[in-house]
């Protein structure tokens, strides 16, 4: 994976967390449908740090 599709994919993931956040807090909301979104949510913010893990562990292998 190139650094471009990396980074794309690091801020899709961030941005997908954000629309499901944003769904979180409509007070029409049911419980079983607010599960499901944190449940997605958590995946994407997981998804999100293992990228940023990956490039922090790169660009330290590259700095020394």
């Amino acid at each position: 994976m190139s650094e471009n599709q990396e980074k794309v994919s690091f801020e899709h993931k961030i941005q997908e967390a954000q629309k499901l956040l944003e769904k979180l807090v409509d007070p029409e909301i049911t419980l079983s449908k607010s599960v499901e979104v944190y449940k997605s949510g958590l995946k994407e913010l997981e998804a999100a740090q293992k990228l940023l893990d990956e490039a922090k562990l790169e660009f330290q292998e590259l700095s020394q």
